[in-house]
């Protein structure tokens, strides 16, 4: 349950309607949805594994979910993973659910050989592509769904949420939808307990990134870095920093350079602060509660489980502080896991008091020994941030362009060919796509020019 507290540079828009009755309330929500979608297309872009399609535990809720929406113009999945057309086909015929008359269905199939042969055009000009990952998966469906250029709004959440229903959508959408309230990106955020163990999770944000924040926005404020301080006070405002939900204009999803790993979603924000004024920007409290599927610590596995989410994202802090001039010296590192780590053990009283009164399980010595490997771990990432020459972030669909003009046309053309084989062996509801309606749209955009100087 939400309170009325706004802290930090951004909005915060509480969870005030679970005083309600949830019925009434999801239906005004989607009645306001659905006035806004008569002008304003909005999407839905959902990062999905072949692994998820094949769990289908999660999947399937959230399709059947989807599908009694009417405010969506698209639903686009960036299917990674997925090593064959019958995979392809697998994944289609699992979300044929969401199509309707009104919203249309597309799969952007990462693996597939004319995605592929784009990214080694692309590679060949010197384009960096990224590695394989949700990220670059977003990053080509971002690209699918701005070369359509069907959306003015586009939501992303991720496929494997348990606990997923409509008013979680809705929600994610209407503070940028929302003529009257002129935010252009959103943030979701929510509450992490295990009603099976009775404990909480997100070990991540509370135990790595929001003590490492608050370290470094002290740090920075003691030297007199005023700019530094600001952009982590910036990053501390945020409730759940690494939620995958977010909603964002199109306009602005243009300009985004993207992480392929684990930084995905703190750079996503570190992106958004360049680029949007604070008061565009508001994070929303989307769920009563959250479950997924976790990761494991794999503290012996530098490229797996929780090691590489803390390890990517360090890499993504660290670089950023070193392109603003502060040398990633062995004083400094030394300094700061010190301070981390402290603040760390000051969270995780906190937790220890709020799990307490809940009648919630915490195991605050358990938590204390995961602080100090996340404090190893934010070394090891001051040594490889150290052997690498900068922040590796995908361009922009905007800077991409510059370089490869016809690279629209491209992933246009390449995702409606994949869906139309995908589509041919399989009876979808809805109106099927023809290759001649792909031809159609992509002759309609050479002559609008819409692929050009964008």
């Amino acid at each position: 349950m939400g309170d009325f507290h706004q802290h930090g540079s951004i909005t915060t828009l509480h969870g005030l309607y679970e005083i309600l009755d949830r019925g009434e309330y999801l239906r005004t929500l989607e009645r306001r949805l659905e006035s806004y979608s008569e002008s304003l297309n909005m999407a839905l872009l959902l990062p999905c594994l072949y692994r998820d399609v094949k769990a289908a535990q999660a999947l399937k809720g959230i399709c059947s979910q989807i599908a009694r929406v009417r405010y969506l113009r698209q639903v686009v999945v960036a299917l990674g993973g997925a090593e064959s057309p019958t995979q392809l086909r697998e994944a289609m015929e699992v979300f044929s659910e969401v199509e309707t008359p009104r919203t249309k269905l597309r799969i952007v199939w990462v693996q597939g050989p004319r995605i592929q042969q784009i990214l080694r055009e692309m590679q060949s000009l010197e384009i960096y592509t990224g590695v394989p990952g949700k990220g670059q998966s977003v990053w080509l469906a971002l690209g699918y769904l701005l070369a359509s250029q069907e959306s003015d709004l586009i939501a992303l959440h991720d496929c494997d949420i348990l606990t997923y229903d409509r008013v979680f959508l809705g929600r994610l959408l209407e503070p940028i939808a929302d003529p009257n309230s002129d935010f252009e990106f959103c943030k979701g955020y929510y509450a992490r307990v295990s009603t099976s163990e009775r404990t909480f999770k997100g070990r991540v944000t509370r135990l790595f990134v929001v003590p490492l924040v608050d370290a470094l926005a002290e740090l920075f404020r003691d030297q007199g870095r005023g700019e530094l301080e600001k952009f982590f006070l910036y990053h501390k405002s945020f409730k759940y920093p690494l939620a995958g939900e977010v909603s964002i204009l199109a306009r602005v999803a243009r300009g985004i350079n993207i992480a392929c790993d684990w930084g995905l979603e703190v750079s996503t924000l570190s992106e958004v602060y360049h680029r949007v004024a604070p008061r565009k920007i508001a994070q929303i409290d989307l769920a009563p509660n959250y479950e997924h599927n976790q990761q494991e610590l794999s503290a012996h596995d530098p490229e797996s489980g929780l090691r590489k989410m803390v390890v990517d994202i360090g890499k993504f802090f660290l670089g950023y502080i070193r392109s603003h001039g502060v040398p990633l010296s062995d004083s400094f590192l030394d300094m700061l896991g010190h301070l981390y780590y402290e603040r760390a053990l000051v969270f995780i009283k906190r937790y220890s008091d709020d799990a307490r009164v809940n009648s919630l399980n915490y195991d605050r010595h358990k938590e204390e020994i995961m602080a100090r490997h996340f404090q190893d771990f934010l070394w090891e990432a001051a040594e490889r941030c150290r052997r690498e020459p900068g922040i590796a972030l995908v361009p922009s669909w905007n800077r991409v362009l510059y370089s490869f003009p016809k690279a629209y046309e491209r992933i246009f053309r390449a995702v409606e060919e994949d869906n139309l084989e995908a589509r041919k062996t399989l009876r979808i509801k809805g109106k099927n796509p023809t290759r001649e309606d792909g031809e159609r749209s992509i002759r309609a955009g050479e002559r609008s020019g819409k692929w050009q100087g964008r």
